[in-house]
């Protein structure tokens, strides 16, 4: 009995003594927090960078915070050639959830392509006490959309022509796209040249071209009526070119048309031709036998 008397007194000193310990562990983990964070982003929509667009897109992000403590977290971008804005740091509360935009801007006629951007979250205080966090990094991609647009010259705008004469027109035709692109070329009104007499080739159907690479030069063969007797007419030739991605993605033919007048002035005789060449071939006939006499 003594001996429990003893005892007892021993074993309240030691509870006493755990008891402060896990009191003194509480106290420490209370002022050392350890802070955490979750960060989500969605990919953004294709930005466009066509003259006149707005060449913006923003990414929704949200910061999730699971612990028991209000978090002051620090966000960083990395968006490469492409131009960002968003928060420097947001205060998230204990349990809570904060939603924040990030923008993008690329640069006009920008190059088609995808970009990666990162989006870094760090925790740097917890309870208003400095912390070192692990930072959590979201990565999504951007992607600069292809856009069509082309540009047609002609290295004349008139011509004066007469009947039954061959030509070659020239054309110059430019992508000002941000993308290769396939353009298709005709005549657009070829059915009315044709009725008038009109004799059109073109060698080339479509071409291809680089981005804002140098002009790609399309010819067109052309004969003039040999319409009988005398003409003195115009006429209008409608050179066009269709870009094909227009046409396959963006719904909406986007095209060019350069036009050249052409003036026909001038008779055509059927047999003009033959008679010419007999009375050429006459006159140096009777030439080279009024030589050979005088030789003689």
């Amino acid at each position: 009995m003594k001996s429990a008397r003893s005892v007892r007194p021993v074993l309240m000193i030691l509870a006493v003594y755990m008891l402060s310990m896990f009191a003194g562990v509480a106290a420490v983990q209370a002022q050392n927090p350890t802070p955490d964070i979750t960060l989500t982003c969605d990919n953004p929509q294709p930005i466009e960078v066509y003259p006149g667009s707005t060449r913006t897109a923003i990414i929704n992000c949200k910061l999730d915070n699971p612990t028991i403590y209000s978090e002051k977290v620090n966000i960083q971008i990395q968006s490469g050639a492409l131009i960002s804005a968003g928060p420097a740091s947001l205060t998230v509360g204990a349990g809570g959830v904060v939603n924040f935009q990030v923008i993008l801007r690329g640069e006009l006629r920008m190059a088609e392509g995808q970009h990666q951007i990162s989006i870094t979250a760090e925790v740097v205080q917890a309870n208003g006490i400095t912390v070192v966090g692990t930072p959590t990094t979201y990565k999504v991609l951007a992607v600069i959309k292809q856009f069509s647009r082309l540009r047609v010259a002609s290295e004349i705008a008139f011509l004066q022509l007469r009947p039954k004469v061959d030509y070659n027109l020239v054309f110059d035709l430019y992508n000002d796209g941000n993308a290769m692109d396939r353009f298709n070329v005709e005549i657009s009104n070829y059915d009315e040249l044709n009725d008038d007499g009109f004799q059109l080739s073109i060698p080339l159907v479509s071409v291809e071209i680089e981005s804002m690479s140098p002009a790609e030069k399309v010819r067109i063969q052309m004969r003039t009526p040999k319409n009988q007797g005398w003409t003195d007419k115009y006429f209008n030739l409608q050179f066009k070119a269709t870009s094909e991605y227009s046409v396959r993605t963006e719904g909406i033919p986007n095209y060019q048309i350069q036009t050249v007048t052409i003036y026909i002035r001038g008779v055509y005789l059927p047999g003009f031709e033959l008679l010419g060449t007999t009375m050429i071939t006459a006159l140096a006939a009777a030439a080279f036998a009024g030589r050979y006499r005088s030789e003689d």
